[in-house]
């Protein structure tokens, strides 16, 4: 339960620092850092249980997301770059585990660090969403309840092909809970590595 309350808080602190970077509103950037406004993209990761679940999950993450940016900082400095208001669909195979599949939503920010005349652009995401899972109460170690919330927590480096496709690669942290409505809440802790392809318009 530590670990999951740390994850909680560590997510609910990055939105501060994400706004807090991109203050600066994109009328104002200069025309140097205008990235474009809207984001698709399309991401996998094999995900590996970790901690205190008595199961070995192996669990791989397919994601849709779309994104939207919500600012843009084009002072110098490492803080250089554009925010990104994100929605994430989530269908996730259980190859390993009691379970056989969750699906899900997560709504989060992005900060993607921009630094002048490079395609290579580091990122830092988080979101909080729910979804459902085909749960085994009765299993020890296994989720309580289909509901459960969720937590992402990624970082990565995109790299700019061309002036709208970009590909990217990074490590993810996933949470799955149910918060406490179930007892005992085993809950997962899943990390792993993660590749995808956007188009940005």
């Amino acid at each position: 339960m530590k670990i999951c309350r740390a994850a909680w808080v560590f997510s609910a602190a990055l939105f501060p620092l994400l706004a807090f970077a991109g203050s600066q509103d994109a009328s104002t950037a200069s025309e140097e850092l205008n990235p474009p406004r809207f984001e698709i993209a399309a991401e996998s990761g094999y995900l590996l249980g970790a901690f205190d679940n008595p199961n070995s999950y192996e669990i791989g993450a397919e994601f849709i997301a779309g994104r939207v940016r919500w600012g843009v900082n084009d002072n110098e400095g490492w803080l250089r770059g554009y925010n990104q208001f994100c929605i994430t669909a989530m269908a996730e195979p259980i190859f390993r585990g009691v379970e056989n599949h969750y699906f899900g939503v997560n709504f989060g920010a992005r900060y993607n660090f921009v630094q002048p005349n490079s395609r290579l652009v580091p990122y830092f995401s988080g979101g909080l969403g729910l979804g459902w899972i085909d749960s085994h109460p009765n299993v020890p170690g296994a989720q309580g309840q289909d509901f459960t919330f969720n937590i992402l927590t990624a970082a990565g480096l995109s790299y700019q092909l061309t002036e709208n496709w970009k590909i990217s690669a990074g490590i993810l942290y996933q949470h799955l809970s149910n918060g406490g409505q179930t007892d005992p809440n085993p809950s997962l802790n899943l990390f792993g590595p993660q590749i995808g392809v956007s188009y940005s318009f």
